[in-house]
């Protein structure tokens, strides 16, 4: 390609240069090179094609400017190379004679068949204005169905048992429609002016392909830029009910040509009761179906369900067997108590998180029962009301999701208790009877000596890692330091483990105290007197009974999920942060990112210049100017005007912030999972679709009703 190159630009000087000479000390203008052999996706230099040939040149320029000291050196033809340019041109010549013989024998035969021609002719257009025509009416469907599922209108409208018997009304779909033809629609208009008005005009199956074909093109054009950036991480939510069937929804994680780490939604995947089937599922849906190579993924991490955990751990495993740099992170926005918690195997534990979540959502429905809660919340707290204005304003928010949230339950649940009883015995009609028999409900089940002592349990075992997860979820430096702590909570964790016996009777003895104040019966679970039937052991005491069934399995499980979760890849990766200017800056500048980036070397454009770029990085920030401040976060670090001369560091930092760990910095770009909650709260159980839910979360994300047509029509002839 170098001897194309030279013999192209008419250098003769160079042609006894070798390619490797060529290639170290010469340099050629972009402007010789065509604009398809030039790829701009390369976000800190210009990239030519494999392929790329200069063809570009002006070798008559220096004719008009004589003076010129910059003239380009023609190279002088020799007389073989005269020659064989001139049978070159016979050559052209002789074959354009052929071409234009065998055009003329055609036209004679196209002379001699021209009544059938023009036969051929009038089919053609009527085919074509045929053609037109239906590319004009699936044009008008799709437009209808993206604007329904826009607005999350459902595609259903009355259902049949709601209407009197021998009574056609129009779906949602059929009405749009309708209204379109009286709009003026003409394509929709000549489609069915001749049809019955009790007719469906776009069949359920119709509509549901057509959906696919939406959802796909939309899916895609996400996808699209998840390919050119390369690296990504996924994310999958809580299980969620789509029309009565339990689905996951996806997100990916990528960052854009703006170096904008991006979050967004990608789609829904239907559950499995066997966890090894959703796996293998998993991993068809994201390779075969969206067409994205795990080869790039950097990142994992998944919200869990309580009660599915141990499902979701099976699928990360299986991926992280094929796919080892897919490391299996926390998600930034869920708290490591909660997420420890929602994954212990303990029946008593779900069944507590089950009932914390219903108390929150009651008291979230009703702004009355609030003032109630609050009103009882200073009469018990008349001796503290710092405590009590603390707590207060705890209620109004999702503090089911916070770090603390079993220590803020055991300072609740007097107070809960009490409004709830006072609620259910109200017989004035303040209270609707959905309220009255809710409070009833909830308050029989926070006063169950099993809810009171698994709360208490919890709340000390997850003490010991509060502070690690909340500088987790704390600036780029206080998750480095957290990397660093993780050694320091193990060891606690396993002292506890040693010495269960004491921690348990200490616990035990503070969920007495706790009942006693609620007046609740100190005594074995029901279930378990009854699974014994008659073969009661009289020494099982309920000291020894929590402490088997509770205590120890918990703080075992915590261990051993911390280490899971936390593994050798997570924790160097997390070190790697000491490449943020911030945190370079707190540890003096003497940091040695080179050991723990060997697990990235391959994501590198350029691996052996890596040493000498982080000694030049570090000196940058260490003697910098008095007025210019470290850059905290890798979204900063990644703005820099000047990082594309560090293409090693740009390379790092983008594969860093993909970690699920890490938080999305700028929230305009990190909305896909908003959307998502938002789309599931707004939304009935029985009208959600995985479709429209796609096409509503992603509404501003251009699409193509061309491309969706012929789409359409290539797949469905």
């Amino acid at each position: 390609r170098c001897q194309r190159w030279v013999e192209n630009c008419r250098r003769a000087d160079l042609e006894d240069k070798t390619p490797d000479q060529l290639n170290k000390h010469y340099r050629l203008c972009a402007k010789h090179f065509e604009t398809s052999m030039i790829c701009r996706s390369s976000p800190y230099r210009t990239v030519l094609r494999d392929n790329a040939v200069p063809t570009i040149f002006d070798l008559t320029s220096h004719l008009n400017n004589p003076h010129s000291r910059h003239r380009k050196r023609i190279k002088e033809l020799s007389e073989d190379e005269i020659r064989t340019l001139k049978q070159q041109k016979i050559d052209e010549a002789f074959e354009q004679k052929q071409a234009t013989q065998e055009s003329n024998e055609n036209n004679e035969q196209n002379t001699v068949s021209e009544e059938g021609g023009e036969e051929q002719e009038e089919k053609a257009v009527l085919s074509t204005l045929e053609e037109r025509e239906n590319k004009d009416y699936l044009k008008s469907l799709f437009e209808i169905l993206i604007l329904m599922a826009k607005q999350n209108i459902p595609l259903d409208g009355h259902h049949v048992d709601e209407l009197p018997e021998g009574i056609f009304t129009s779906d949602n779909f059929q009405a749009l429609l309708e209204c379109r033809i009286n709009s003026g629609d003409e394509v929709l208009r000549k489609r069915f002016e001749m049809t019955a008005v009790n007719l469906e005009y776009c069949s359920k199956t119709e509509q549901k392909l057509m959906l696919e074909i939406c959802e796909n093109c939309v899916r895609e054009e996400t996808l699209r830029e998840v390919r050119d950036s390369h690296f990504f991480s996924i994310v999958t939510d809580e299980v969620v009910d789509i029309a009565g069937e339990e689905h996951l929804p996806v997100l990916v994680r990528f960052v854009d040509d703006s170096h904008n780490l991006r979050e967004e939604f990608i789609g829904f995947l239907p559950s499995e009761a066997d966890p090894e089937i959703l796996a293998v599922k998993f991993h068809a849906t994201i390779t075969e179906k969206w067409g994205l190579n795990m080869e790039y993924c950097r990142g994992q991490a998944y919200i869990v369900s309580s009660g599915f955990a141990s499902k979701m751990k099976v699928v990360a495993t299986r991926l992280l067997e094929k796919y080892p740099q897919a490391v299996c992170t926390l998600y930034s926005s869920c708290a490591l108590n909660v997420w420890l918690a929602k994954s212990v195997p303990v029946v008593g534990v779900a069944i507590a998180l089950g009932t914390i979540e219903e108390v929150c959502c009651l008291f979230n429905q009703s702004p009355q029962l609030l003032v109630e809660l609050d009103n009882t919340i200073s009469a018990l707290f008349q001796d503290n009301e710092e405590k009590g204005n603390e707590l207060k304003k705890i209620c109004r928010s999702q503090w089911t999701g916070r770090h603390d949230t079993f220590e803020v339950l055991v300072d609740l649940l007097q107070a809960l208790v009490l409004c709830l009883d006072a609620v259910s015995s109200d017989l004035s009609v303040r209270w609707n009877n959905f309220i009255v028999s809710r409070a009833f409900v909830l308050s029989s089940a926070l006063t169950d000596f099993d809810f009171i002592v698994t709360i208490v349990i919890m709340k000390n075992v997850l003490s010991f890692t509060r502070a690690f997860g909340k500088n987790l979820q704390g600036q780029t430096s206080d998750v480095f330091f957290a990397a660093g702590s993780l050694t320091a909570v193990l060891h606690s964790l396993n002292e506890v483990m040693e010495n269960i016996e004491v921690y348990h009777e200490f616990w035990f003895e503070e969920a007495t105290n706790l009942a006693t104040k609620l007046d609740v019966q100190i005594k074995l679970p029901g279930k378990f007197r009854r699974a014994q039937q008659g073969n009661f052991d009289p020494d099982m005491t309920s000291e020894n009974y929590y402490k088997e069934i509770l205590s120890v399995p918990t703080v075992e499980h915590i261990i051993q999920e911390l280490k899971d979760i936390f593994s050798e890849q997570h924790l160097k990766a997390l070190k790697c942060l000491s490449l943020v200017p911030s945190v370079m800056g707190q540890l003096k500048f003497n940091t040695s990112e080179e050991h723990h980036a060997d697990m990235f070397k391959n994501d590198l454009p350029n691996p052996d210049t890596l040493s000498a770029e982080l000694h030049c990085w570090r000196i940058k920030w260490k003697h910098r100017g008095k007025d210019i401040e470290l850059p905290a976060t890798i979204y900063e670090a990644l703005h820099l005007p000047d990082i594309k001369f560090f293409p090693n560091v740009y390379a790092l930092l983008k594969v860093l912030c993909l970690l699920p760990v890490m938080k999305v910095e700028n929230e305009k770009y990190g909305i896909g999972r908003k959307r998502l909650k938002a789309y599931l709260k707004n939304t009935l159980t029985e009208q959600r679709s995985s479709h429209l839910a796609l096409l509503n979360i992603n509404f501003d994300i251009k699409h193509d009703l061309d491309l969706m047509v012929d789409a359409y029509i290539k797949l469905y002839p």
